[in-house]
C-alpha cells in the first residue's frame, strides 16, 4: 500500500496548489490513501465545511487538523458530522469532532484490502492539550488492537518542538506505519524509516506560498514581530509549493520506504 501525506494547507493558495499538483503526485507515487492536514485551510486559520470539500475534491481521503481546529466556529457542527475529518485526539472528549478514523483501502496493485486507522495528536509543549499525547496514543492503540479494527496506523503529530516529535517517533517505532510531524510549516531533513519499521519526519512542511512567513504575507509577519502590535494576517499567494511524504506500507502494516515531497505548484 502507498500512503501520500500532505502538510498543512494554508488558505486558498494552498488549496489551489494542492488541486494543481495532485495529478502529478498521483502519477508519480500512485497513492492508495491520501491524508491531508487542513487546519489552516480557511484563510490560514482553521477549517470550514467548504474548505474541507475543496481538499476532498483535490483527492484527500482523510483530513487531519491541529491547534486551529476550532478557530472557525461555523465548523464545530461539521466536525461532529464529518466521518473522515479528525482533530487532535488528546483534546477534551467533549470537544467537537473525534481524533481517529478508520478507512478501508483497496490497493491499486490488487493486493489485499487494508483497514487503516488515522490518528491525530497534538503536542503538550507550547500548545494546549487535555492529555499527554503519549498516554493518548497508548490508549488508542490498545483499543485498536483489542477490537482488531485496523491493519495499520498512521499518526499526524501536530507539535511545536522537534524534541517532542522525535521522541514520539522513537516511542512508536514498530507500533505504527508512520509518525508524520506537522504544525511548524518548515520541512525538516530527517525523514526516514526507523529501525523497527515506522516512517518518521519531524515536519513535512506546508502546502502554501514559500514567499511568506509560514504562509502569511511576509510584511505582515515582520510588522507583528517588529512592533508587537495587533496585525491582521493574510495568506501569501506567491511561489506556492506542495510539501509532504510518500510512504510504502507492507502486509505487516509497517513502512518499507520514505520519499519526501517538495513540489512547486507552477
Amino acid at each position: 500500500m502507498k500512503l501520500l501525506f500532505i502538510g498543512d494547507v494554508v488558505g486558498s493558495p494552498g488549496r489551489g496548489g494542492l488541486a494543481a499538483v495532485m495529478p502529478r503526485l498521483r502519477e508519480e507515487h500512485a497513492p492508495d490513501l491520501i491524508v491531508v492536514n487542513g487546519e489552516n485551510s480557511a484563510g490560514g486559520l482553521g477549517i470550514t465545511e467548504k474548505t474541507a470539500k475543496d481538499i476532498f475534491a483535490a483527492g484527500a481521503d482523510v483530513i487531519t487538523l491541529g491547534n486551529h481546529s476550532y478557530r472557525q466556529r461555523e465548523s464545530w457542527d461539521f466536525l461532529d458530522r464529518a466521518e473522515n475529518v479528525i482533530r487532535p485526539a488528546n483534546y477534551r472528549h467533549a470537544n467537537p469532532g473525534k481524533g481517529l478514523c478508520v478507512v478501508r483501502v483497496n490497493p491499486a496493485d490488487g493486493g489485499p484490502a487494508y483497514q487503516v486507522a488515522v490518528i491525530n495528536l497534538i503536542g503538550k509543549i507550547g500548545l494546549d492539550a487535555a492529555r499527554s499525547p503519549f498516554d493518548e496514543v497508548d490508549r488508542l492503540l490498545a483499543d485498536l488492537e483489542k477490537s482488531g479494527a485496523a491493519d495499520t496506523v498512521i499518526v499526524d503529530f501536530h507539535a511545536e518542538v522537534t524534541s517532542e516529535k522525535v521522541a514520539m517517533g522513537w516511542y512508536l517505532d514498530g507500533r505504527v506505519a508512520a509518525v508524520l510531524g506537522t504544525h511548524t510549516h518548515v520541512p525538516t531533513a530527517d525523514g526516514r524509516v526507523l529501525p523497527q519499521g515506522t516512517a518518521f519526519i519531524s515536519d513535512v512542511g506546508m502546502t502554501g506560498a514559500r514567499d511568506s512567513v509560514l504562509g502569511v504575507k511576509k510584511e505582515q509577519a515582520i510588522e507583528k514581530m517588529r512592533t508587537d502590535m495587533p496585525v491582521r494576517f493574510e495568506s501569501a499567494t506567491d511561489d506556492v509549493w506542495v510539501m509532504g511524504a510518500a510512504i510504502g506500507i507492507d502486509e505487516k502494516g509497517l513502512a518499507t520506504d520514505f520519499t519526501q515531497i517538495l513540489e512547486p505548484a507552477s
